[in-house]
């Protein structure tokens, strides 16, 4: 990210492990779109039309509010930096106003109503804007990243992150590929219903892991799966207490079971 201050060039940049747009983070946000709402940046999308018929002169603030309204309810217009609205709504914003944006280029002056009539470069505009919108959330140590494609993306632990980004599964076992893979795409959607769910699909993996081995039941294939990994025993002794433990977490939490005592 371009612009880095100071204090992350000495130290690094500070984790990103807020998972909720501060107070801090919205004013920032709120005061970036009202900049390209000023500069035109966004009559991209939503063309302010000059009363004389000659092309774009700004940002339709009205047109702007009124698609944002049907898009995105729980967003209220004007914003105000003091109302916090949910996350995932504030992150759709960012979605939304990033289709809209381009950077504008000034055209011929038209002295009557003494403004500019506009054109617009649009990659340039919106690497612009993703540049900025990343460095609220690095700053305010927000999980997120606004991508080049315009969605944003939850960002996991850095150690996390490298091990999802060379996952490749060749299992031998096509389910069992495909439940992994989901559960990896999955993990890092800001939704924390779809993160939830990949965790009950990598849940439904280590099951039907359990039982790719042969065996009579699934405890026989178990055992005959961790006796293909080592045959050091004391290795094989911490896999299978591992092994036990996490069924246990399966069957004491809220992942496979749900009852109210989970």
């Amino acid at each position: 990210m371009p612009n880095t201050y100071f204090s992350d060039r000495t130290r690094g940049p500070s984790p990103r492990i807020q998972e909720k747009i501060t107070e801090a983070a919205w004013g920032g946000i709120v005061a970036l779109l009202r900049k390209c709402l000023a500069d035109g940046s966004f009559g991209y999308g939503f063309p302010e039309q000059c009363p004389d018929g000659e092309g774009t002169c700004g940002a339709s603030e009205y047109d702007f509010s009124l698609a944002l309204r049907a898009e995105i309810p729980e967003i209220e217009w004007p914003l105000h930096a003091q109302q916090l609205p949910p996350t995932l709504a504030a992150l759709d914003l960012l979605e939304f106003c990033h289709r809209a944006i381009g950077r504008p280029i000034q055209g011929s002056f038209h002295s009557f109503f003494r403004h500019y009539h506009l054109g617009f470069d649009s990659e340039p505009g919106k690497v612009e804007f993703c540049d900025n919108v990343n460095r609220i959330f690095a700053r305010n140590q927000l999980g997120y990243e606004l991508s080049s494609a315009g969605q944003i993306v939850r960002l996991a632990p850095p150690v996390v992150r490298e091990a999802l980004a060379s996952a490749i599964f060749r299992t031998g076992d096509t389910k069992l590929d495909d439940l992994l893979q989901t559960a990896v795409s999955r993990f890092t959607d800001p939704d924390l219903a779809v993160r939830r769910d990949a965790l009950e699909k990598l849940w439904d993996a280590w099951e039907r892991l359990k039982t790719i081995e042969p065996g009579k039941d699934k405890k026989e294939s178990a055992s005959a799966l961790l006796n293909r990994i080592t045959s050091e025993p004391n290795l094989r002794e911490t896999l299978e207490a591992e092994a036990k433990e996490l069924n246990r977490i399966g069957n004491t939490f809220h992942i496979r079971h749900s009852e109210t005592t989970q």
